[in-house]
């Protein structure tokens, strides 16, 4: 899978007529990172492939899924429970899942998820540009954020500047499910 999005990384890009010094100007990423992307020596995690998403102007579901959501209405989408769109995360840990919950709406400004948080702690913790607002649905969590951990359980709400190191584990019975949303300030209008 990692393969397949490299490539269709390099293609959009290419196609675009897009240099990868451009593509780091819009995206806050390096040249140098972009290329190992690019180059499968790298595998960037979602926050990274969405910022990469807005420097080419499509939706993360095209480089991860491949084909691009259709949107029934440019003002409005609704996405209802069977329509959400499962995305392979490289960086999350076993147990880990993502489900894109507004991927039918044409341009947002920001992307939104159903996470499974696993048991295990990520290898490396994320850190991006942008904002995050976590809500929690069930089970309890340990959330770590630049050196500190909160304990979170069901109903509680994060919302955090995401270019500091962050990550979290599930310390309940079952997985703790939250509500994940991204902003970028990158994403292009």
């Amino acid at each position: 899978m990692e393969r397949a999005i490299a490539q269709r990384i390099r293609k959009r890009r290419q196609e675009r007529g897009c240099t990868l010094e451009k593509l780091a100007q819009v995206s806050g990423l390096s040249k140098g990172y972009l290329s190992q992307i690019e180059n499968c020596e790298k595998n960037p995690p979602i926050s990274t492939l969405i910022k990469i998403a807005h420097g080419l102007g499509v939706d993360v579901i095209t480089l991860i899924g491949g084909s691009a959501s259709q949107p029934e209405n440019p003002k409005i989408s609704i996405v209802r429970p069977d329509e959400r769109l499962p995305i392979a995360h490289t960086a999350a840990p076993p147990g880990s899942s993502y489900e894109a919950i507004n991927h039918k709406k044409a341009n947002r400004l920001m992307d939104s998820y159903i996470v499974t948080v696993s048991h295990e702690l990520p290898e490396k913790p994320l850190f991006h540009q942008g904002q995050e607002l976590a809500y929690a649905l069930e089970g309890r969590q340990e959330f770590h954020y630049d050196g500190r951990t909160y304990p979170v359980g069901p109903g509680d709400c994060l919302c955090f500047d995401s270019d500091r190191p962050h990550m979290s584990c599930s310390v309940s019975r079952h997985p703790a499910k939250v509500l994940m949303v991204f902003c970028n300030p990158m994403r292009p209008r």
